[in-house]
């Protein structure tokens, strides 16, 4: 009895299992289709009933249909969805899989066409990195000005855009690398097939060169007359080379079926194209829509913070998110002082939960930028809160805080070999390894630390010219530095040496994608210094930090960022730095206007729609960037939150009884939050621009900074002369006018 015979005889009673919307889904079988699936609204049960019911109606043997999903881990879990629905029973030959997994199973079948054998290697990451390097010593480009990290990531994106060496123009090069950034990419390719090798930019690129060559047709026939029904999963993520890729295959039956959500498309700095989504319909006229709308996950509060913030996107096809299950509890917006009262309060929240039998494992702490953890996982760790950090590591464990640490230990210690040999060469100063084997050798030698073996070899001939006056400044650094610790505080020494060393010179010159958030992550760094009393405590601090024990396998607090928490759900979910300029973030609105706002909003609606029962939103009004305190504006999606779904609770001193409003215009964003007179006060209306009437010379009181004259005005920003803590910018309504 075959497969499809034997589900034959059985009846479509998993059919019943589905609301309307799921079902519409399911039974839509010919034509193009585009389901759009909102967060919580059963995707992959709509996505795998759909390929059971391909072979229950017979529309369909398994070889017959192409089904695309993002990740090994989904493309497993469908299988065992629909195997289940086979009653226990594999589906041989379906094409099930990841685009690249597809692709490259094509790829070994016609691999002689663009000049490779069928047994092509697939090089990592490393293996490219390192033939990227080879290339640029061949072409005499120095790999320090040009890190190769950043120039393999110019040519993976044109691979994700379908673009072949000859197809890039100078134009699209720029000046980087001297504008032989084509040659590069050119070179690079001709090498990989001398390899007889690929990356992954390559799996899907060489297929869609073959399909798109008139002398290959008949390739590209086979393929469109044997996939008679395509099914994608996440369409929202796919990049420009993926979707030309199931254009083309599309082409003959046109039963095409797109799963995802507009809503919740947040990679685009990887590549991902929301216009691909979009215009679904205009690619594929008399395309069926459905909209999954009913959400199985979250309170409706919930979901109507979530619906009020979204509706501000222009770029996107609409959908409500709605449940049939109680309100439940409100949004609560809390406005507190600054970062370490807002890792307080949430650290107290979560032990409030705890007591109120929520499990660690169902909360979750979201953050935009790594740098935002540190904060909460001291406080944890202070309050002994078990906790993670998801896909990502440890504030103290990242490379670029391990090596000021290094620094720091290295003038505190000079006798510390690990920190010595960390940061001898960093940044690069030409000392290669047998300078630093000779050092190792004359401090074993001597039994004595490798500071001081160096100590004794720049008295000596035993170094080369050249290489002992880099090391002679590299030591003379170091004694200049500890003689400053005597008099200037551990705070201003870290910054000193930071910038003397070049170590922030270096990430500066770094033009990779990481480098801008090792540089926020060195900031952060040095707001860590001001808790400590001196060096020497914060220094013990780290290492007790660094102990804490990793293997814990019990209840844990998730730490991670937004994109991290894409596809989780947990009971609660705490959101804190929803302040301008972090959420949404600076960076992503200059590099990318209104596209990166809208990334950003839509960043925000993923993160609310990860909440089952409570969700919970924080703002500091004053941060500590870099040593320096800011005055923060509230984000203006706070401003986008729905009233009646949301319950403030500010802090005293901050915002009450309801979130800070703003205004656009013309002029683009404008606003500010509105003060509070005293403890009890409520909410003052709010103005677009200061008319509170300070001057030059009126004396003010901060409720951080005390008392203060203002020196300079700029509608609602002063610029304020503390008594002791010096001059400051803020905005208007921090500060209160003192009676003369």
């Amino acid at each position: 009895m075959t497969i499809v015979a034997q589900i034959n005889a059985q009846s479509f009673s998993y059919l019943e299992s589905l609301n309307p919307a799921q079902r519409a889904a399911v039974e839509a079988l010919d034509g193009p289709v585009l389901v759009l699936a909102g967060a919580g609204t059963g995707k992959t049960k709509v996505l795998t009933t759909r390929l059971g019911h391909l072979l229950s109606t017979g529309r369909a043997h398994p070889g017959e249909i192409l089904a695309v999903t993002f990740t090994n881990k989904a493309a497993a879990e469908m299988k065992r969805r629909v195997s289940a629905m086979l009653d226990g029973r594999s589906v041989e030959g379906w094409w099930l899989g990841t685009f690249h997994s597809l692709a490259a199973r094509m790829l070994r079948r016609h691999a002689e066409i663009v000049g490779l054998k069928s047994n092509f290697t697939i090089l990592d990451e490393d293996d490219q990195l390192r033939l990227i390097k080879q290339l640029l010593e061949e072409m005499n480009i120095d790999g320090k000005k040009f890190p190769p990290r950043l120039l393999l990531g110019f040519i993976q994106r044109w691979k994700d855009k379908g673009q072949l060496p000859e197809q890039v123009t100078a134009a699209d090069a720029g000046d980087i690398a001297g504008g032989v950034l084509p040659r590069l990419y050119r070179d690079y390719q001709e090498r990989l097939r001398i390899l007889n090798a690929c990356d992954f930019g390559d799996l899907l690129l060489h297929i869609l060169t073959i399909f798109r060559d008139p002398k290959h047709a008949d390739i590209l026939a086979e393929y469109q007359n044997r996939f008679k029904y395509i099914l994608v999963d996440e369409y929202q993520d796919t990049n420009t080379g993926q979707y030309l890729w199931l254009r083309l295959l599309a082409q003959k039956h046109k039963n095409i079926c797109c799963v995802g959500d507009d809503d919740q498309s947040i990679y685009g700095w990887r590549g991902a194209e929301i216009g691909n989504i979009l215009k679904f319909e205009k690619d594929f006229p008399g395309a069926k829509i459905v909209r999954l709308e009913q959400n199985y996950r979250s309170t409706q509060h919930i979901l109507s913070a979530a619906n009020g913030i979204i509706a501000y996107n222009k770029s996107r096809l609409g959908k409500n998110l709605w449940s049939a299950d109680a309100e439940g509890e409100k949004v609560v917006l809390r406005g507190v002082w600054d970062g370490m009262q807002e890792a307080a309060q949430i650290a107290e929240q979560i032990e409030d939960l705890q007591r109120r039998k929520i499990p660690l494992s169902q909360i979750a702490v979201f953050v935009r930028a790594a740098h935002q953890t540190r904060a909460f996982e001291e406080r944890f760790i202070r309050q002994a809160i078990p906790h993670k950090v998801l896909a990502g590591m440890r504030f103290y464990e990242r490379q670029e805080i391990r090596d000021a640490i290094a620094y720091l230990r290295l003038i505190a210690q000079p006798d510390d070999d690990l920190a010595f040999e960390r940061v001898v060469n960093l940044p690069k100063r030409g000392i290669g390894d047998t300078t630093v084997q000779k050092i190792r050798d004359t401090a074993r030698g001597g039994k004595t630390s490798l500071h001081s073996a160096l100590a004794a070899l720049l008295e000596t001939n035993a170094l080369a010219g050249k290489t002992r006056e880099t090391l002679r400044a590299f030591m003379q650094s170091l004694e200049r530095w500890r003689g400053l610790l005597r008099d200037i505080s551990h705070i201003e020494l870290a910054q000193v040496m930071l910038d003397e060393s070049g170590y922030i010179g270096m990430w500066q010159a770094d033009k990779t994608p990481e480098a801008a958030g090792r540089l926020e992550n060195l900031k952060e760094f040095i707001n860590a210094l001001h808790e400590f009393e001196n060096l020497g405590t914060f220094l013990e601090h780290v290492s007790l930090v660094m102990d804490t024990d990793d293997k814990f396998n019990g209840e844990q607090v998730t730490i991670m960022t937004y994109h991290a928490a894409k596809g989780l759900e947990f009971d609660v979910v705490m959101m804190p730095g929803w302040e301008e300029g972090l959420f949404p973030n600076q960076r992503a609105m200059d590099e990318s206007g209104l596209e990166g706002l809208e990334e950003e909003r839509r960043l925000a609606y993923v993160g609310l729609t990860r909440a089952r029962k409570r969700a919970y939103i924080y703002f500091a009004a004053n941060r500590l960037t870099y040593g320096s305190w800011t005055s923060c504006l509230p984000s203006r999606f706070i401003d986008e939150l729905p009233r009646e779904h949301v319950e403030v609770a500010a802090e005293t001193g901050v915002y009450k009884n309801q979130p800070p409003q703003r205004a656009y215009g013309e002029g683009g964003y404008r606003g500010r939050a509105a003060p509070l007179a005293d403890d009890d006060a409520e909410a003052s209306s709010v103005t677009l621009e200061s008319e509170r009437g300070f001057n030059v010379g009126d004396r003010v009181l901060h409720a951080k900074f005390g008392q203060g004259t203002v020196v300079a005005t700029d509608n609602d920003k002063l610029d304020i002369k503390f008594d002791s803590a010096g001059r400051k910018k803020l905005i208007d309504s921090f500060v209160t006018k003192l009676e003369s």
